[in-house]
């Protein structure tokens, strides 16, 4: 049986005292959690964090890396420099990054190759736009993205990844894909890693849902049969409403 995670992309949100105030707050309310739980907060915030979780179930990640270990690249952040940080977790290809950053399917590839190196957990996003989706070309979207992503890892490294299904027109906006869609996509990207690896590898990676996930919808959705966790943006801002998803 996969272990649900459910992942909090806390975005450009929250200053230092914000983030240690909110962590102190959730982490009473997730001590008995069944899940695996990540908190993703800004560069600045990310020492504080891992300093704050220490010893509770919470873990720590970063909302993206470079690819390169060093270099002329003003304003990025390298893998090795969150690694000694403490983080554990990364999240990796965010449509946000991509529509606003101009993130590739090779940039994505290249960071989750180097993220593996430095035994980081990616958690690789992918997902349609509405146009994509009303024009029944999602799953050639999707497909693609997670080939394109997943090029070049062996069954080894594929296992140890974490998928993210995050429908671009359902980030931020309130709109949600029904829990039968969010699952018929999540069975696509199943197949696709059956493809590149195996049955056992396919059936072993967790594969999560993006996109307006609040409480009232989430036990829905981790009813569903592909469906092992969420990865939250705004109602991670809340400790108590990122707990009632913890805990659903």
């Amino acid at each position: 049986m996969r272990k649900p995670i459910i992942a909090g992309n806390w975005k450009m949100n929250n200053t230092i005292k914000e983030a240690k105030d909110l962590i102190e707050n959730l982490k009473p309310l997730v001590v008995d959690s069944n899940v695996d739980i990540v908190i993703c907060p800004s560069y600045l915030s990310i020492e504080a964090a891992v300093e704050l979780t220490s010893g509770s179930p919470i873990k720590v990640g970063a909302q993206n890396m470079h690819y390169e270990e060093s270099g002329a690249y003003t304003g990025e952040v390298s893998g090795e420099m969150l690694k000694e940080l403490g983080i554990e977790y990364i999240i990796i290809g965010h449509s946000e990054r991509r529509q606003y950053f101009n993130e590739t399917d090779e940039t994505v590839n290249k960071k989750v190759i180097k993220a593996l190196k430095l035994n980081l957990n990616p958690i690789v996003c992918v997902g349609e736009t509405i146009e994509e989706r009303e024009n029944n070309k999602a799953k050639e979207v999707v497909t693609t993205q997670v080939k394109n992503a997943l090029a070049g890892l062996s069954q080894e490294e594929i296992s140890n990844l974490i998928i993210a299904y995050e429908p671009i027109w359902a980030i931020g906006t309130g709109k949600t894909a029904s829990s039968d869609d969010a699952n018929e996509v999540c069975g696509w990207i199943r197949e696709v890693v059956k493809e590149l690896s195996d049955q056992s590898i396919a059936e072993k990676i967790r594969i999560q849902y993006g996109g307006s996930v609040k409480p009232d919808n989430i036990k829905e959705l981790m009813g569903q049969t592909h469906i092992d966790g969420a990865l939250v943006g705004g109602a991670s801002l809340k400790a108590d409403q990122f707990a009632a998803l913890v805990n659903y």
